[in-house]
């Protein structure tokens, strides 16, 4: 009888299942989004039904947006003259005016917040002055600056910086005791005591403050461009309305919620990042 000798035939690996985490964050971000596409159908359906001309579908809306804003050369990422013209005004006064907003906030916030004596004087003058609408002051802006970007800019800097001082103002008071008794004893003071000790405490406040102020800027923006202004999203807001260009009119609304989410969420990509450092600090106690 012959006996035959040979290897076994190698059985084959699995094929590798997506790790749980994979599928977590896929089932997350399908929970997020379901509801997008469900609002935008019932959206065309309604308006479809309703035939009403102040309420364009959002086809046509989308229609309108690609031809005015979404043909233009592929050098300059498919985006017409009229896109350049209208949004890179607009972002250059809102990214402005807010960074301006928050150097000035964060700066006095801190000194206000470590000096007590500074603090009895400013306080009256601050709870004053942020309960004034910064709407109601554009007519001064524009006696003061003119009809210009200075005067947008104000506006936004006006409305935007009292979450940032605020925030920062609170967040630089109450230093957790522990920390200035350390950085005491250590003879850590001055310039390294605010930046080692003051700073880091006060940091998850003062960005809290900034995202508030970077949604309230978005909305200073379009407001100071529709008061006598030639250019940006505000304006073109306002031209399409008197014109009754609907479509156009809608586009423009589209624009400044997908402007604002986008914000946020790069907003929240990039605390993430920086104030990890805070989250694992709370994890461990």
């Amino acid at each position: 009888m012959s006996v035959t000798t040979g290897t076994r035939p190698p059985v084959p690996a699995p094929a590798p299942s997506p790790s749980p985490r994979g599928r977590g964050t896929l089932t997350a971000l399908a929970g997020r989004v379901w509801l997008v596409p469900v609002a935008i159908g019932a959206w065309e359906v309604g308006t479809r039904q309703a035939e009403s001309v102040y309420f364009p579908p959002p086809s046509q809306i989308a229609v309108r947006m690609y031809e005015a804003w979404l043909t233009g050369p592929a050098h300059r990422l498919f985006l017409t003259d009229a896109a350049l013209d209208t949004f890179g005004p607009s972002l250059g006064r809102l990214f402005g005016g807010w960074l301006l907003a928050c150097l000035v906030g964060v700066a006095l916030g801190v000194a206000v917040g470590r000096s007590r004596v500074l603090a009895d004087y400013i306080d009256p003058v601050i709870e004053f002055c942020r309960a004034v609408p910064p709407a109601a002051l554009i007519p001064l802006f524009i006696v003061l600056f003119k009809t210009s970007t200075q005067m947008q800019v104000a506006t936004i800097v006006y409305g935007v910086i009292w979450p940032i001082l605020i925030n920062t103002i609170d967040g630089a008071r109450y230093v957790d005791r522990g920390h200035t008794d350390s950085a005491q004893v250590f003879g850590v003071r001055g310039a390294r005591r605010l930046v080692r000790v003051v700073l880091p405490s006060a940091a998850p406040k003062i960005f809290a403050g900034l995202r508030l102020s970077l949604s309230l800027a978005v909305v200073l923006m379009v407001v100071s461009e529709l008061v006598a202004s030639s250019d940006g999203i505000g304006y073109q807001l306002m031209y399409t309305q008197q014109t009754f260009d609907m479509s156009a009119m809608w586009g423009s609304i589209v624009v400044l919620a997908i402007l604002g989410y986008a914000l946020n969420t790069f907003f929240l990509f990039a605390e993430k990042h920086i104030l990890s450092w805070h989250r694992r600090a709370r994890q461990t106690t």
